[in-house]
């Protein structure tokens, strides 16, 4: 039975730029196959059908048969007489996630810091302790809210344990404020480009997402995140204000404000977004943490974290801080979808945050050092690209293409080893395919060949024809 349907319009929007070189049925099969395979289409969809996706992309039926026929061969389709065709995923995909000889610079996340293996000993014997218990732990356990709230309090935002809620990495995170805050058809703001995965759980959560644009060069566009939020007074702003995923840009104090003034207006509730906030290479100026700077607003921020990029991706332990009415609703609402945080991750956790300092200096070592990288291959091989000005902290670089391809150069990668994800998967509706992020965060030998084979695979990607209209640079 199919989860849903999407129409010839909507997957005209996602499939953008897919004209190339070749059969128009094979590149249109590449391009579904790829939206599926990064994230933009989900399995189990039902495709329009041939009639209307031929009329919507003014193609030949014919061709629209092939392609869906290429879809089925490859096993990314299912097609049931008089029910359609139906997106699949083969247990054999090639995907971001694989744990192959692939050079992978679509995960932006480090292996485990050094301390990990000392600290699971650790944690294991501590375990002992709360057997007693019943072991289920809503809100987290002691130790760790204990942790988080003394960090928050030393980066300048006084917090006690109460106003902690652990939870299954940072995407739970979002996913249980989005359910507890949004109701269907409420608007929710996201800046653009942003985290792929927040836009999914403001979607799943019934909100129409309105976004204003973020750049490498310029930062936020803060008229235009001001007006949207006027104009549309949504219930929730998710925004990134340190290292921003993909930019890597930090907002300055002047931009704060003004986002915290806008939001306080209205009664946006605002989720700031920390997961990379720890993560400075070299950033000359830091700021407290956004609430710190609300004033009478306070409890109308809110910071979600995550351990996965600071110690490990394997450590599914997230949290928020929020006000302790908040984080009650939140809880009523929890036990729908888990039960808490597993205790032994918990306090694997709560072992590394006494040893943060030391770890965080670890991982700006490795982030320069995939930096340097980054930034040498590209000028000695794509010297046309647009590098980001500046990358002080994060885990990635928003590479600008000379030509609106991104997609077709994801493709084109795969076969020689490469896993890069698409610009459009940052962004609503197709937007960014003259953008691609690449992670800095793998060796600096992996990520110099990698963009090697960026290059040796550009001249084909570059040769598609553009179309007369592209929405590279769309805001929603």
């Amino acid at each position: 039975m199919p989860r849903g349907r999407i129409g010839a319009t909507a997957l005209a929007g996602l499939l953008g730029q897919w004209q190339g070189e070749g059969p128009a049925y094979e590149n249109l099969a590449e391009r579904i196959q790829l939206l599926l395979i990064d994230g933009r289409l989900s399995a189990d969809v039902r495709l329009p059908s041939e009639r209307e996706l031929s009329e919507r992309l003014m193609l030949s039926r014919t061709t629209i048969t092939a392609a869906y026929r290429r879809l089925r061969e490859h096993g990314y389709a299912l097609s049931v007489q008089g029910s359609g065709t139906t997106t699949k995923l083969p247990p054999t995909a090639p995907d971001s996630f694989t744990e192959g000889g692939e050079i992978d610079l679509v995960r932006a996340t480090l292996p485990a810091t050094r301390r990990l293996p000392e600290a699971a000993v650790e944690a294991t014997r501590r375990l002992a302790d709360h057997m007693t218990g019943p072991g289920y732990t809503l809100w987290g356990i002691e130790e760790l809210r204990a942790e988080i709230a003394a960090r928050y309090t030393d980066r300048g935002l006084p917090t006690d344990p109460d106003q902690i809620m652990v939870t299954t990495g940072g995407q739970s995170a979002i996913a249980l404020l989005a359910r507890t805050v949004i109701s269907r058809g409420d608007r929710a703001y996201a800046e653009s480009p942003s985290y792929p995965n927040a836009y999914d759980a403001l979607s799943l959560a019934g909100a129409r997402i309105i976004t204003s644009p973020v750049t490498t060069d310029a930062g936020w566009d803060m008229p235009a995140m001001q007006a949207a939020i006027a104009r549309t007074t949504p219930v929730m702003a998710y925004v990134m204000p340190d290292f921003h995923n993909p930019t890597s840009r930090s907002m300055s104090t002047e931009d704060r404000l003004r986002l915290l003034h806008s939001a306080a207006k209205v009664d946006t509730l605002v989720v700031a977004d920390d997961t990379t906030a720890e993560l400075d290479i070299d950033r000359r100026q830091s700021h407290p943490p956004l609430a710190a700077m609300a004033g009478e607003h306070q409890a109308r921020v809110v910071h979600i974290g995550s351990a996965s990029k600071m110690l490990w991706g394997g450590l599914r332990v997230g949290w928020i801080r929020a006000d302790p009415v908040l984080l009650t609703q939140i809880a009523s609402g929890r036990s729908a979808t888990d039960l808490g945080t597993p205790i032994w991750e918990q306090l694997v956790t709560t072992i590394l945050f006494q040893h943060l300092p030391e770890i965080l200096e670890e991982r700006a070592a490795q982030l320069a050092a995939g930096r340097a990288a980054l930034y040498h291959a590209m000028r000695e091989h794509l010297p046309d690209w647009e590098l980001p000005p500046r990358i002080d902290g994060g885990l990635s670089a928003w590479v600008g293409l000379p030509a609106p391809v991104s997609s077709q150069l994801t493709l084109a990668a795969r076969p020689h080893g490469l896993l890069v994800t698409a610009g459009p998967r940052f962004g609503v509706d197709g937007a960014y395919e003259r953008h691609l992020r690449l992670a800095i965060t793998p060796r600096p030998d992996l990520v110099r060949r990698g963009v090697e084979i960026l290059a040796e695979v550009w001249p084909r990607a570059a040769s598609t024809p553009a179309l007369a209209l592209t929405t590279s640079e769309a805001v929603v």
